[in-house]
C-alpha cells in the first residue's frame, strides 16, 4: 500500500494521515555510571545492570482520534511520548516504532509532526499574534500576506482572538492566562499544519474549564482534519475522558490497557471491580493498577514490518531544506530580538540610566584630574581607566538571563528545523550593536570632559570607540558562556571568576615582567589589557604627548612627559590600532565559540 494514505475532510482539504504503533518497545535508564556496569557484571554475572523505564510496550495511535497515555507518576508516560516524537537517543530504545507500518526515521518524522513539551517555551514580551507570526515566518515559505492570513485563521481556531494583541507574560508580568498560554504553545506547533500532534500534559496546572477547552480543541482537530493526536494526561475529569478515543494505561513501564475507555470499564467489571459513582473509570483503574497487572498481563505479539525505510514511502523530500535563506532568517530573527530587547525594561532602561549616572558620578569623583601634572594625579587617572573598564565589562553580564531564555527557545526551534544556528548568532550580534553603541556614547559623553581628558574631537571619538568595543566584547563573552553553562547561578559564578582573573592579569596590579611564565597566557587573554593600553595611548600618545607633562611639581622642571610614560609601560603608538584589532578578534572569536557550542547542543537534540 502506498504512503501516505489520504483522507478527505471538510472544506475539501486533503491531508496525510498516519497511524503510530510500538512493538515490544523498551527504554533503558541512561545512568551516569552505566559505562562501568561491566565491572559489576564481571564479579556477579547473574545480576543484570540494565534498568528499563518501559518494558515491551505495544500500543497504537490512529488518525482522526485522540490517544491518551495515562498512568500514575513514574509510569513512563512522558518517556513513551518522547520516543513517539523521535526525541530519545536511539541507543536507549529497544523494539520498534512504526509509522503506517514502516519503521520511524526521526529526522523525517519530525517534519510531519508537532511536539509540544510540558513547559511552555515562549517569549513573554511578544504578543500572541507576534509569537505565531514569527513562528510562521521561520517555518513557512510564502508571502507575508499569506502567512498573516494563516495566523489569523489559526488564532480563530485556537479561540485566542480576544488576546491576540496581549503579551504572553511571565512571572510578575502576568499577561494571558495559563490555558491561553498553553493554546499558544500548541499553535506554535500547528503553524506548519502537521499531520501528527504529540503533547505532553496539555492540561497540567490548568483549571477544569481551561483543560476541557484545550481537549475539546484537540478533539475538533482530530475529527475534522484527520490528525493523529497523542497526549499524556494525569487523572482527567469525566468530561475530558469523554473526548478521548483511545487510552494507553501504563504502570511501572508496562501496558495494562490499550483500547477504548469503554473496554477498560468492561475489563474492570470482568475482574470483579465495582466502580464508585463519584470516580471516573480512569481514576479507579489507576488506583487498582497492581491488580490489573497481576490478573491480565500484557501479551506480546510479533508483527510483520512492511518495509525498511519510512522516507522511501513518504511524499516529502528526504533531503532537509530550510524555509528561508540565511539572509531572510537573520532579518526575521533580528526583528524578533529587537522587540524583545527594547521591551525588556530591566535591560534597556536600566542600562541607559546606569550609563548616564555612572558617567556623572565618576566624572565628579575624578573631576579635572587630567589637568593636574602631579604624580598623584597620574595614578588617579590610571585608576579611573581601570575602574571604568571594570564597570563596563561587568555591567553587560546582566544580559545572561535573556541569553539563557533564548537558548531554551533556540533548542526547540532549531530541533524543528525552523532556522540555522548561525543565523541566530548573527542576528543576536547585530541587534546589540546599536543598543550598546547608544550606551557607550551616553557613558563617554557624561564622563570624558568632566574628568578632563584630552580636549580633542578625535581623542573623544576614539575613547567612545574603545568603550563601544569593550561592551561588545563583554556581551560576546557573556553570550559565549551562556551557551555553555547549565543555569544562571553557574553562569554568574563562571563569568565573575573569569572577569576577576582578567583584571588581575591585565598588567595594572602585576607588571607583565613579574607574572610567572606559566600564567603569562592569561595576560594576553585578558579583556582588560588591550583597552587599558588604548586609553593610555589615546591620552598620552601623539605629538601632544611629547609636550605634555604627566609628572612634576608646580613651578619646577617636568620629570616625565607623555611619551616617556608610554616607554615605561612598554607601549608604542601603533598599538593604538593593533589593540583594537585584537579586541575585535575577541568579539568574533567568542561569537564563533558560541556558535560551535550551540550547534553541538542543537545537533545532539535533533539527532
Amino acid at each position: 500500500m502506498e504512503l501516505p494514505v489520504r483522507m478527505t475532510v471538510s472544506r475539501n482539504h486533503r491531508i496525510e494521515s498516519y497511524k503510530l504503533e510500538t512493538i515490544n518497545l523498551g527504554c533503558r535508564i541512561s545512568a551516569p555510571y552505566e559505562k562501568l556496569s561491566w565491572i559489576q557484571s564481571y564479579y556477579n554475572p547473574k545480576v543484570s545492570t540494565t534498568r528499563f523505564i518501559l518494558h515491551n510496550v505495544n500500543s497504537e495511535a490512529r488518525a482522526g482520534e485522540i490517544t491518551a497515555i495515562a498512568g500514575p507518576s513514574g509510569a513512563g508516560k512522558s518517556t513513551l511520548l518522547e520516543i513517539l516524537a523521535g526525541k530519545t537517543r536511539a541507543g536507549r530504545v529497544t523494539g520498534q516504532v512504526l509509522v503506517n507500518g514502516y519503521p520511524m526515521v526521526s529526522k523525517v518524522f519530525q517534519r510531519i509532526s508537532g511536539y509540544v513539551t510540558q513547559e511552555d517555551a515562549l517569549f513573554p514580551l511578544l504578543t500572541v499574534k507576534e509569537t505565531l507570526i514569527y513562528s510562521s515566518l521561520l517555518r513557512l515559505s510564502g508571502s507575508r500576506e499569506m502567512i498573516e492570513g494563516r495566523v489569523r485563521s489559526l488564532i480563530r481556531e485556537l479561540g485566542l482572538c480576544h488576546v491576540a494583541d496581549s503579551e504572553i507574560g511571565e512571572g510578575s508580568n502576568r499577561g494571558i492566562s495559563g490555558g491561553e498560554r498553553r493554546r499558544v504553545s500548541i499553535g506554535v506547533e500547528l503553524v506548519h499544519d502537521p499531520s501528527v500532534i504529540l503533547i505532553d500534559e496539555p492540561t497540567s496546572g490548568l483549571d477544569s474549564a481551561s483543560a476541557l477547552q484545550i481537549i475539546t480543541l484537540l478533539k475538533s482537530m482530530a475529527a475534522n482534519q484527520g490528525k493523529t493526536i497523542a497526549l499524556t494526561i494525569h487523572q482527567p475529569g469525566y468530561r475530558i475522558l469523554e473526548q478521548i478515543n483511545r487510552l494507553i494505561l501504563l504502570s511501572n513501564g508496562t501496558v495494562l490497557h490499550n483500547g477504548t475507555v469503554k473496554n477498560l470499564e468492561e475489563r474492570l467489571n470482568f475482574c470483579g471491580f465495582r466502580i464508585p459513582r463519584h470516580i471516573n473509570v480512569l481514576e479507579f483503574a489507576i488506583d487498582v493498577t497492581a491488580s490489573l497487572a497481576m490478573q491480565y498481563p500484557e501479551i506480546i505479539e510479533e508483527k510483520e514490518v512492511k518495509g525498511k525505510r519510512l522516507e522511501d514511502h513518504l511524499s516529502i523530500k528526504t533531503s532537509f531544506s530550510y524555509s528561508n535563506s540565511r539572509f531572510q532568517e537573520v532579518i526575521i530573527l533580528s526583528q524578533r530580538f529587537f522587540k524583545n530587547v527594547f521591551r525588556t525594561k530591566q535591560l534597556f532602561s536600566t542600562r541607559v540610566i546606569q550609563a548616564i549616572v555612572a558617567g556623572l558620578v565618576l566624572g565628579t569623583i575624578f573631576m579635572n584630574i587630567g589637568n593636574d601634572p602631579s604624580r598623584f594625579s597620574l595614578q588617579t587617572q590610571l585608576g579611573f581607566f581601570a575602574f571604568s573598564l571594570t564597570f563596563l565589562l561587568s555591567s553587560t553580564t546582566e544580559g545572561l538571563p535573556i541569553f539563557l531564555q533564548e537558548r531554551r527557545i533556540l533548542m526547540r526551534e532549531t530541533s524543528r528545523g525552523a532556522y540555522r544556528v548561525s543565523s541566530y548568532v548573527i542576528a543576536n550580534t547585530l541587534v546589540f550593536l546599536p543598543f550598546l553603541l547608544m550606551v557607550s556614547l551616553l557613558y563617554s559623553s557624561s564622563v570624558y570632559f568632566l574628568v578632563g581628558l584630552r580636549h580633542e574631537t578625535f581623542s573623544f571619538l576614539y575613547f567612545s570607540l574603545v568603550v563601544w568595543i569593550v561592551v561588545l566584547m563583554s556581551n560576546s563573552f557573556t553570550a559565549c558562556f551562556s551557551a555553555l553553562v547549565p543555569n544562571f547561578i553557574m553562569g554568574t559564578s563562571v563569568i565573575a571568576g573569569l572577569m576577576g582573573s582578567f583584571f588581575l592579569f591585565s598588567g595594572y596590579f602585576i607588571a607583565k615582567e613579574n607574572i610567572p611564565k606559566y600564567w603569562i597566557f592569561m595576560h594576553y587573554m585578558s579583556l582588560f589589557k588591550y583597552p587599558f593600553e588604548c586609553f593610555i595611548i589615546n591620552e598620552y600618545g601623539g605629538k601632544e604627548g611629547e609636550m605634555r607633562c604627566v609628572e612634576g611639581d608646580e613651578g619646577s622642571e617636568c620629570r616625565l612627559f607623555g611619551n616617556g610614560l608610554l616607554k615605561q609601560q612598554g607601549l608604542v603608538e601603533s598599538q593604538k590600532w593593533t589593540n583594537l584589532a585584537v579586541m575585535f578578534s575577541f568579539i568574533v572569536g567568542y561569537r564563533i565559540i558560541c556558535f560551535i557550542i550551540l550547534w553541538v547542543r542543537c545537533h545532539i537534540i535533533r539527532n
